[in-house]
């Protein structure tokens, strides 16, 4: 995804801008939208936690070759940007609706924290980001500029660069940001304000409302703020219109973004799969944002969520072999689609198959950051021990009071669901090892250093003791499919049922059904099952014919001409893997028989 990335930022010429700026070919040799600059600063990001991950010496040259065609474009004040502040270009913060001037400080903020934390603050990326943060702070603080940016994503920067450096005024701007919101200094627009997240205040929202991926970033950089200052209320206030979010605007998939008209929101239990807009950066800001909540209140619905949303939101994004991406993800394709052209960006956002790249690339560079940096969601520590939060084969490393664990995590999940944690090193004295049981996981057992199975809860399960190296603690999740069933209120659904497999949301393809998927009819009386190692259901097809009137009097009948081939086994497939075997219509939830 990174060398993928990195070839279109380049071909796309939104690396050349830095170029243009230094040898003054700006604005008429200018490439991408006005946010472009933001994709590099995010292709970046990735690259740093790869490289801390990897020592990859190729990744850090490319990184430190960027580095160099951006810092000369610095501002002795420390404005950086390509779109704005020259001679034919608009002024410094004349268009903060549009700009996204202070949205790409935000991203190359966070590349700069994420190098920093990856190869230390010894280096030039950093001093370019730190520079641009003075240069905010400056121009926006008490006595400055008094807006905001229209999109929101500087102030999670800000709280972040203030946990890494322990500077004061980092915090300082961030609070005044997240304070000014909703008191209209953006105006209005066709959207409404709420798409700028400026129609309410952020401690007054009960729900989140507009623009997905704004209304989620701003509300992850709120609670970092409400973290950092012990602001109880507004930690709940941030966490009530996360839960009322997961309750009533959010899909199976954990994708939220209802309307492609402002790529927002949709009213409570408006969840229309074929509509769904449900944008790959609207999953990576929920992750974002259900992880901070998780680590803030220990409340396992968060990791829940983290865990729904990065299977079947976030890995759905990119093909297999991370070359293409989705932007939006849909719950029902209704018709084939057509490839993309691999040698040209599309220009629409809803495109019928993954494309290599789009004229507005925020989900692909996106994507790149967040799986670069998935081992910072799986394990935490406190002063008690070591909590495992999502699962994947790892080496976990904790430094605790009581002294140095090392666990290792083997498992294949969600494959199975046998997770198997060895100690490899521990402290002579007690500690305590929390495992997540997620909430569908019912049933499932814990096996403490050889002792018998029990049967544990959802939630954290907490095993306090004196381990030993060599020990081991195995969790069984069940994995067996099973039926889902959606809120009576989710009108677009009524009468038809989803399957899920563990974490996977499933889906029928045509691929498999061998016909359109909206003639597919399934018993919910025989549950699903795994059959050769896939999951299947029993299921009918109907054939479907032109009328001249699409209603009549009984179900099904204005167009069908009757039952197809009878009852058969119909495979399933993980949603996050749909559509790399070529064309085909899909949909997650199935009209029952």
């Amino acid at each position: 995804m990174i060398g993928h990335c990195a070839t279109w930022v380049e071909r796309a010429g939104w690396v050349d801008n830095f170029d243009a700026a230094v040898e003054g070919r700006l604005p008429q040799d200018r490439k991408g939208r006005e946010f472009s600059d933001s994709d590099v600063y995010k292709l970046m990001e990735a690259m740093a936690w790869e490289i801390g991950r990897t020592g990859d010496q190729h990744l850090d040259e490319l990184f430190r070759s960027y580095t160099a065609r951006i810092a000369p474009v610095q501002e002795p004040d420390g404005y950086l940007n390509t779109m704005f502040g020259r001679p034919g270009q608009g002024e410094r913060y004349s268009d903060l609706q549009w700009g996204h001037e202070l949205y790409c400080f935000g991203h190359l903020i966070q590349a700069g924290v994420a190098r920093a934390r990856t190869t230390g603050a010894d280096d030039d990326f950093v001093r370019v980001a730190v520079r641009a943060a003075d240069h905010v702070c400056e121009a926006f603080g008490p006595d400055g500029n008094a807006g905001v940016c229209g999109h929101p994503e500087i102030e999670v920067a800000l709280v972040e660069l203030y946990r890494l450096t322990g500077d004061q005024r980092y915090l300082d701007q961030a609070r005044l940001f997240v304070e000014r919101r909703g008191r209209g200094v953006l105006g209005d627009i066709e959207f409404g304000a709420q798409y700028y997240q400026d129609h309410q205040p952020v401690r007054e929202q009960t729900v989140f409302d507009g623009h997905a991926v704004r209304a989620l970033y701003l509300a992850a950089g709120a609670a970092d703020l409400a973290i950092e200052d012990g602001d109880d209320q507004l930690l709940e206030t941030i966490t009530r219109q996360t839960l009322t979010t997961l309750a009533r605007r959010t899909y199976l998939t954990g994708g939220m973004g209802a309307h492609h008209e402002g790529e927002s929101f949709g009213a409570d239990h408006e969840l229309p799969p074929d509509r769904a807009y449900s944008e790959t950066c609207a999953g990576v800001a929920s992750v974002m944002l259900n992880h901070r909540l998780l680590l803030a209140t220990g409340e396992a619905r968060h990791a829940d969520a983290v865990e729904r949303t990065l299977y079947n939101v976030v890995a759905t994004s990119p093909a297999e072999d991370g070359r293409a991406f989705y932007y939006t993800n849909t719950l029902h394709q209704r018709t084939p689609g057509q490839p993309a052209d691999p040698e040209h960006a599309s220009p629409r956002a809803a495109s019928s198959l993954r494309a290599p790249w789009f004229h507005v690339s925020c989900c692909p560079t996106n994507v790149a950051r967040t799986v670069a940096s998935l081992g910072a969601y799986l394990a935490s520590t406190d002063d008690s021990g070591v909590q495992l939060h999502q699962y994947a084969g790892s080496t976990v490393r904790a430094h605790l009071p009581q002294g140095d664990v090392v666990l290792r995590v083997v498992t294949d999940y969600p494959a199975d669901g046998v997770v198997r944690v060895e100690v490899v090193e521990a402290p002579s004295a007690a500690w305590t090892l929390s495992l997540r049981v997620p909430a569908w996981a019912e049933g499932a057992t814990l096996e403490v250093a050889g002792g018998p199975a029990e049967t544990v809860a959802p939630g954290y399960r907490q095993v306090e003791r004196t381990f030993a190296a060599g020990d081991t603690v195995v969790l069984t999740l069940p994995m067996a499919p099973r039926w889902t069933w959606p809120d009576p209120r989710v009108d677009a659904v009524r009468g038809q049922v989803a399957v899920e497999r563990g974490p996977l949301v499933m889906c029928v393809e045509s691929v498999d059904l061998g016909d359109d998927v909206a003639a597919v009819r399934v018993r919910t009386d025989q549950a699903p099952r795994e059959e050769d190692g896939r999951v299947v259901v029993t299921a009918s097809t109907v054939d479907l014919a032109d009328t001249p009137w699409p209603y009549g009097v009984e179900p099904d009948a204005g167009a069908v001409r009757g039952s197809s081939g009878g009852e058969r086994s119909v495979p399933l497939v993980p949603y996050h893997h749909w559509a790399n075997r070529g064309p085909s219509t899909m949909r997650v939830w199935m009209p029952t028989i």
